[in-house]
């Protein structure tokens, strides 16, 4: 029996990814044995568990982006978690890692070469991140989201999908497009935007459609608002234009992703790497306002639809309720456009990545065995 290690969360960009590339190892091999690292701070607590999937905890060590004293603190933290990785690996009897990135990766990735176990990446972003930077120097394999992506030995092999995304893909939107809308209260023969900053929601963006709601449901178009958990609250009510029927529904957070897709005809979101995959698998026509912090990884995200024009982008600083309006109302204006964006869109994809990173994996495994 195979045993594998998927190690890394935080947020939902991370989750998926690792939520997916187990149930195609799953398929490939239904007797591997799949462990999922992660720390308790993320959504990985919530969501790994509920796929189905053991999950352990290590400590998460988060980097300063200051100098300042818990800098000093980093590398006993750090030695910490990597033992407690360690101990993961050898109960467990672990034939490779594979790491999607996250707090949680770093220190199984340096269990695995301390123990001489085969090290997998899978990168979800255009430019990579620490953990993945330094595990890429000893990785058996480098997998890659989007083409380019500067990390050594990479092979660009596609972000790996929940197979429901998958399945959305093929049927095609329409076809569920009606009970989906339905589901969430919306006006099945109006048009719907889909709002949604992530796992973790977007303060410029609820803001924004907050103010827009209004106008948009007057223009017939129902908003489907999803806050994120951390930012939803009790006085956030519904609303409805009694003129146009069109609907405002705010919700934390949407555990089945695939079924807003179905829902909407257009998405205002962050660039994650998820995100982008995701919407453009399925051919959801976007507007994209990438994060303004970080490495710029979401910028780049986003440029592979930019250059097709499968996507509008937003610079966080330039989203306003006025332009969110503008740019909803003239792309909804426009269904050859959309059209056009939804093909675009799915063209970019490689479909199958899951299933091509796990049986990287389990060669990994099987090519490493100890």
């Amino acid at each position: 029996m195979v045993s594998v290690i998927l190690a890394g969360g935080g947020t939902a960009g991370h989750t998926s990814p690792l939520i997916a590339t187990a149930q195609a190892l799953k398929q490939i091999d239904p007797q591997v044995q799949i462990t999922c690292v992660g720390t308790a701070r993320g959504l990985e607590t919530r969501v790994v568990p509920e796929a189905g999937l053991d999950l352990e905890l290590v400590a998460a060590v988060p980097l300063p982006r200051k100098v300042n004293s818990d800098l000093f603190k980093v590398p006993s933290r750090l030695l910490g978690a990597v033992r407690q990785a360690a101990k993961i690996l050898r109960r467990h009897d672990a034939d490779v890692v594979c790491g999607f990135g996250g707090y949680a990766s770093l220190p199984a990735y340096l269990a695995a070469r301390r123990l001489k176990i085969p090290v997998v990446i899978q990168e979800q972003n255009a430019l990579p991140g620490l953990a993945n930077k330094i595990a890429s120097h000893f990785a058996v394999a480098v997998l890659v989201s989007f083409p380019g992506t500067p990390l050594r030995g990479a092979r660009f092999e596609g972000l790996p999908v929940r197979q429901a995304i998958t399945e959305l893909a093929e049927t095609g939107r329409a076809a569920s497009s009606v009970t989906a809308k339905e589901s969430f209260g919306l006006a099945p023969d109006l048009p719907v935007l889909l709002v949604s900053g992530g796992s973790q929601g977007a303060r410029s963006l609820n803001n924004a459609t907050v103010d827009a709601a209004d106008r948009l449901l007057a223009a017939g178009i129902g908003v489907l608002h999803v806050w994120g958990a951390k930012n939803f609250h009790d006085g956030l009510t519904e609303r409805v234009n009694q003129t146009t029927g069109a609907r405002y529904i705010p919700v934390g957070y949407v555990d089945a992703m695939e079924r807003a897709y179905a829902a909407a005809d257009v998405m205002l979101a962050r660039s994650g790497a998820g995100t982008v995959v995701e919407v453009a698998t399925v051919g959801l026509p976007a507007i994209l306002v990438p994060l303004p912090i970080g490495n710029g990884e979401q910028a780049r995200n986003a440029e592979p639809l930019l250059a097709v024009d499968a996507a509008v982008c937003i610079d966080d600083g330039e989203l306003s309720a006025d332009r969110l309006v503008r740019e909803v109302t003239e792309l909804f204006a426009s269904p050859n456009r959309l059209a056009e964006m939804s093909a675009a869109a799915q063209q970019l994809m490689r479909p199958g990545a899951a299933g091509r990173v796990a049986r990287v994996v389990l060669d990994a495994a099987q090519a490493g065995a100890h």
